[in-house]
């Protein structure tokens, strides 16, 4: 198997590097890898965890005309998803890193061609933890809230790719996020690690609706099934 180095870029968060291995198998696809300071952040092999965000989250909203945030683009598939939703009228994408925006537009990643060429698709180059704790993530409409928040950014609740993330994760980070999301809106949020009882008590302290779930795919590297996990919180409809 071919790689290809196909971009390096000093970030905030340290080097930041998108290869593509190519199989010398033409049955076999391209496998794109982001790693950040020599460490695998993500790969396109696996990508089950970040469909079941945005199937779990958004099977949770009701009618149509559903206005979203996703928050880390990452290799768009969980963007991606979203997009199959025709009750999405539409979607922003809150990305810290313009790389992975650049990655995209210019469709050096698999679902480049398919976010930027749907006009429901938005990207905002912000950090979605500073807006979490300011103005919401519509940068023309201050305090704007959404049908579903649905976050893929950190390895899980604490394992942290900044430690200014962790007061997001906070009851206080919750209850500041709630206020973002219309009567009947879900939060969602991909962990790299099964749900686990700390933070669920803490969504069951804040949200009216609150469920842990665990997807499981095969790892054919380490010959092993491997297990992501999905936070699902919702807040009540309110009265009809």
């Amino acid at each position: 198997m071919n790689i290809e180095e196909l971009d390096y870029q000093r970030t905030v968060l340290g080097e930041l590097i998108l290869r593509r291995r190519r199989s010398l198998r033409m049955d076999e696809p391209d496998i794109f890898e982001v790693k950040l300071n020599e460490e695998y952040l993500m790969s396109s092999l696996f990508h089950e965890g970040e469909v079941a965000l945005a199937d779990l989250g958004l099977a949770a909203l009701a009618g149509e005309g559903w206005d979203v945030v996703v928050g880390g683009l990452g290799l768009g598939y969980t963007a991606a998803t979203v997009l199959k939703y025709n009750q999405v009228t539409r979607m922003i994408v809150v990305e810290a890193l313009a790389p992975v925006i650049d990655w995209h537009q210019r469709e050096l990643v698999p679902n480049g061609k398919r976010l930027s060429e749907d006009a429901r698709c938005r990207y905002y180059h912000a950090d979605f933890f500073a807006l979490a704790r300011g103005i919401g993530f519509d940068p023309d409409d201050p305090g704007h809230a959404f049908d579903a928040i649905l976050l893929d950014i950190d390895h899980t609740p604490d394992a942290l790719l900044h430690t200014g993330h962790a007061d997001f994760y906070s009851e206080e980070g919750m209850i500041r996020l709630k206020a973002f999301l219309r009567p009947g809106g879900v939060f969602g949020l991909w962990s790299n690690d099964a749900p686990d009882s700390r933070f669920l008590a803490i969504l069951s302290r804040v949200f009216d609706q609150f469920d842990g779930h665990t997807v499981e795919f095969a790892n054919p590297l380490q010959d092993k099934t491997a297990i992501n996990g999905i936070y699902i919180a919702k807040v009540a409809k309110g009265p009809a």
